[in-house]
This record gives C-alpha cells, structure tokens and sequence, in this order.
C-alpha cells in the first residue's frame, strides 16, 4: 500500500515542475525571442512481484508482475521554431529569419548566443558600438566588437539580409562599409544552457558555434530590419496543458487519499 502513495506522490511532483515550465511559458509570451519549453517525462523503476519461473515445476510463465514506482520529468525542452515578426520604429531592431542566433560579449568576455535583436548603438570611446539593452557589444563574423567611427551617423545605418551594415553614398545608396554582424548555428540549440535575459551559452549538449558567414551550416539566416522576433507560445496550447498537468496532478492526489483511506479501514479490522 505504500508503494502507491510513493508513486502517487513522485507523479505529483513531476506534474508540479510541468506546472512550472507552463507558467513560465505564459510569463514569456511577450519577451522577445523566448522559445516555448515543455517537460518531457518517464516512468521510474519497475519492482517485480513475482518472476517469470516461478512455478512449482519451473516452468517459465509467458508474463511477469512488475509495478512501477511513478515518474519524474526526464527533461525540458525548448523548440526553436520561428517566431512572428513585429514590426518597430526603430532601425537597430533586427530579426533573424532562420536557425541563427547572435553573439554578445558578456562583461567577463564570454560569448553569449540570443534571439532578441533589439539592440541600439551606445557611445563608444572610438565612436558608436552596437550593443543590447544590458550594454554587451555585439559579435561582428570576425569576433570583434561592433564599433563605427564617428564619421558615420549611427542613425543612418542600415543592416542588409546578410548581415552587412551599409551607409548611404553620396548618391544616398546604401553601401557595404565592411562590418558584418555575425549569426550562428548549433547542431543541438536545444542543448544551450540558459543565463536568463534571453541569453545562451553554449555546453556539451548544443555543440560548437558555426559561424554563418564562413562554416557550413546548410541553410543560412538572414536579417530583417525595423522588426523583432516575437515568443513563439501558443496561448491556447498552453492553457490546454495547464488544464491537463491540473487534472494529472489532482488524480495523483486522489490516489493518495484513496490509499490512507484503505490503510486507515486495514488499521480498524477486528478480530
């Protein structure tokens, strides 16, 4: 009888953390970039009860009793599918069509991967260096930080679908002036470790950097300009899940006061 109510319990805990990753979801519909996350789960160890040879005359039997000891979450996963794009007033809001990612330089020189392309050019000693709303520079192809001359007005750049800035000429037509900003791809993005404010990094799990712009990454991305990336979170699939982990999560319960209930009518028998 105990064993239920640990399996009841452990299938409790488990729909609590997929509670979680739902309400997390939700909170994150409007940040831009988010990718929507879902628990995956699996079942626990199994106990025999009784083996396949345990007749009198050993004869194996064709099935065994096993009960299982509940489940637990065995990962979370995010799904890197395309979000909507939001149009903006702004020229240094960029979105990625595609599978990369940009690359910022965290304040102990560590390369960090986002989705989010709202970025603005903050005064530089040199100039004007492109950078997120959190001041890190953003990662040009060569791993350089993003910094124009003061001989460029900032407000007049312009940004190409691959990623190269352009200034108007005297002929007010945009031109490459040789900074390029630098996308990425992993062969597991569901692998990147997450540092909160829609930054990654990479791990074991995702695999190294490809660099678009020199590496073989099959499809490349490419931007748009004056639009973000919206979450990707479908409201409603979300509250369909909340309403199914609530249900789960009340049957566990249910469960367990099933089994005190019968524990408590074994402790009253008399003899």
């Amino acid at each position: 009888m105990v064993r239920s109510l640990y399996s009841a319990a452990s299938g409790m805990i488990a729909q609590q953390t997929n509670v979680d990753v739902i309400a997390n979801n939700l909170a994150n519909v409007n940040s831009t970039g988010y990718k929507a996350e879902s628990a995956s789960f699996k079942s626990l160890l199994y106990q025999d009860l009784q083996a396949k040879t345990t007749t009198a005359n050993g004869e194996e039997k064709p099935v065994s009793a096993q009960v299982g000891l509940g489940s637990r979450i065995s990962a979370v996963t995010s799904h890197y599918t395309q979000g909507s794009a939001n149009a903006t007033d702004s020229n240094t809001d960029f979105m990625i069509n595609g599978d990369g990612f940009f690359a910022v330089q965290n304040l102990d020189g560590e390369t960090m991967y986002t989705r989010n392309g709202n970025f603005f050019f903050a005064v530089a000693t040199e100039g004007s260096m492109l950078a997120t709303v959190d001041g890190y520079p953003v990662i040009d192809v060569d791993g350089n930080p993003i910094v124009l001359s003061n001989e460029y007005n900032a407000a007049k750049i312009t940004v190409n679908p691959d990623g190269n800035l352009c200034y108007p000429d005297e002929s007010n037509n945009p031109q490459p002036i040789g900074v390029q900003v630098a996308l990425f791809q992993f062969t597991n993005p569901s692998g990147l470790e997450k540092v909160g404010n829609s930054y990654l990094m990479e791990s074991e799990a995702s695999g190294v950097p490809l660099n678009e712009a020199y590496d073989d990454v099959g499809t490349r991305s490419s931007l748009k300009q004056g639009y973000l990336e919206a979450s990707n979170v479908n409201v409603a699939t979300e509250m369909v899940n909340l309403i199914t982990a609530q249900r789960a999560y009340e049957l566990c319960s249910k469960a367990i006061t099933t089994s005190d209930t019968m524990m408590e009518q074994a402790n009253n028998l008399k003899r």
